[in-house]
């Protein structure tokens, strides 16, 4: 990482919390960071330091993150800046990016995203640094990891549609990470420099999806105290990415083909459209056609968004990448709660190989970092693993004939193993003294017939 060392990042927050985090995982990936607590205490930073990439919160004390934004475009030429805010609303978006934000990320956002989001702002600062002959700088994944077949097919079909323009629809189980496909086509395009909007459309009421997505003016309805631009305008020459896009109402399928159909939306209270360039990404995890034939999705749209299609692939039909992804969550948590890496005994690799992950990557996000949390040792076994994990692999999950004293030897005689023998520490994790410990080992084992 020679080249992300020489990146040098200032975080603003009035959370040290955040701060905190947000510094422990940037280091973790290379990156020399700095913190600040105020405006006041960044401006005095940039004075003082050189700073390629300023990523600030909006709500602070005194002074907004929105006027930090303003003082680098206008006095700090070399210096990008991201902003995050607890606070999301179409018009912070907009003014953010209006006023030079490269991009706009809501808490709570994933370790992925953050990294896609820096990486895109650095990329950007060494693209307007560079030679106006050489040549690009080479597209990362965005987060995508592993070298599946799977995976290797996704990232040539990934490529070939970065090349233009065309509206993609993006299909897959929950947690398989639809949305890091769509950045990765996003940023991976000449849109790249333009903004890349993300909308929930199963997260915003419908009653208030027009309004969010394609703006209003003052007066429009009750509440409206001034105009606001909506998802579709801040998105004008980038990219708007409608996850869930099946939670919509047929009301709002018609008006989102009309604008896929005329590239034209029309704030509400409002009689003069307005031009948008914006290439649309939709995903679901239902089955689109399925909802055509039922009525519930109109058929016109669906074959408007379907003109690129990806099934992002199940955890499950991943094989090597989860062995990938594990180390990679490993060194993630482990930098962000402080401790060293945790090592994991091959049990455990069979284990996380053999469970079918039904939550899939985000299910193996989660639990890699429970055991970070959780894990009091330098390493991992078999016995530190969720029930539920080791009683649907291996032969547990195969014999159903065996009596409950059985299962309960077997299970206690396995937590020695993996512990070495060591009684104390086996008795510690099952929470047992020793001589019940030594009383259920031996249990079943007269059982058999």
């Amino acid at each position: 990482m020679s080249g992300e060392e020489q990146q040098r990042i200032l975080v603003v927050d009035d959370s040290e919390a955040t701060r905190t985090v947000l510094r422990r995982n940037l280091e973790a990936a290379g990156y020399h960071v700095q913190s600040a607590a105020s405006v006041r205490e960044a401006l005095e930073v940039l004075r003082h330091d050189h700073v390629d990439l300023v990523v600030t919160d909006v709500k602070m004390p005194r002074v907004s993150g929105l006027d930090l934004v303003r003082e680098v475009r206008d006095n700090f030429k070399n210096t990008e800046v991201m902003v995050i805010t607890g606070y999301p609303n179409v018009g912070g978006a907009v003014a953010s990016l209006k006023n030079g934000a490269t991009d706009y990320l809501t808490k709570p956002f994933t370790d992925a995203e953050l990294m896609t989001a820096v990486r895109h702002a650095i990329a950007k600062l060494a693209l307007h640094r560079a030679p106006q002959d050489a040549p690009p700088p080479p597209a990362g994944w965005h987060g995508l990891l592993g070298d599946s077949a799977a995976m290797l097919s996704l990232r040539e079909q990934i490529r070939r549609a970065s090349r233009g323009s065309a509206t993609v629809l993006i299909t897959g189980e929950s947690g398989t990470g639809k949305e890091l496909v769509a950045r990765a086509i996003h940023y991976g395009s000449e849109r790249s420099a333009a903004p890349f909007v993300t909308v929930n459309c199963g997260a915003i009421p419908q009653d208030l999806l027009e309004s969010e997505l394609f703006g209003h003016v003052k007066g429009a309805f009750t509440g409206a105290t001034e105009s606001r631009a909506g998802y579709f305008i801040t998105a004008d020459g980038g990219t708007i990415f409608l996850d869930e896009i099946a939670e919509t109402s047929q009301a709002m399928q018609v008006k989102l083909l009309r604008v896929l159909q005329d590239k034209q939306v029309s704030m509400l209270g409002s009689t003069r459209p307005r031009g948008v360039d914006v290439r649309v990404i939709a995903a679901t995890n239902k089955n689109l056609e399925q909802l055509v034939h039922s009525g519930s999705f109109r058929e016109d749209l669906y074959f408007r968004i379907n003109v690129l299609s990806f099934v992002v692939p199940p955890l499950r039909e991943r094989g090597s990448d989860i062995e990938v992804l594990m180390r990679h969550f490993v060194r993630k948590f482990s930098a962000e709660y402080g401790r060293s890496a945790l090592t994991l005994s091959d049990r455990v690799l069979e284990i996380f190989q053999r469970y079918p992950w039904p939550g899939n990557v985000r299910e193996l996000e989660n639990a890699i970092q429970r055991l970070v949390v959780m894990t009091e040792g330098d390493s991992v076994e078999a016995a530190d693993l969720p029930a539920t994990m080791r009683f649907t692999t291996g032969p547990e999950a195969e014999d159903l004939t065996r009596t409950l004293a059985q299962v309960e030897s077997d299970y206690v005689r396995r937590v020695l193993a993996s512990v070495g023998g060591n009684k104390s520490r086996a008795a510690r994790i099952l929470d047992v003294d020793r001589k019940t410990l030594r009383t259920k080992a031996e249990a079943g084992e007269g059982d058999d017939d």
